[in-house]
């Protein structure tokens, strides 16, 4: 099919930003709650652990970023790791 008979649905904004929210909070909260637990063991586990986790994940996020449901998963994932990880370096910073 060419671009002319393609039907454009419109982009559901509200409805994926609240996904995208949701998921944020919980990678977020995941990521804070298992690597403080982790750091009680040893922090170079927790900064690894965490190295492991998301290079294991980023190539198939990257994959899901083009479709039309799962990208808004792949933006709460992308928003709460990186939440999550600055707040464990605000955390750390303030012991």
């Amino acid at each position: 099919m060419n671009d002319e008979t393609t039907l454009h649905e419109p982009t559901p904004w509200g409805t994926g930003l609240v996904v995208s929210a949701f998921t944020a909070v919980v990678t977020g909260a995941a990521i804070v709650v298992l690597s403080l637990g982790m750091t009680r063991v040893h922090p170079i586990i927790a900064v690894a652990l965490n190295l492991i986790a998301v290079g294991g994940l980023s190539p198939t996020l990257w994959g899901w970023r083009r479709v039309p449901v799962r990208r808004w998963f792949v933006l709460g994932a992308g928003v709460g790791v990186a939440v999550g990880w600055i707040g464990l370096l605000a955390y750390a910073a303030s012991r």
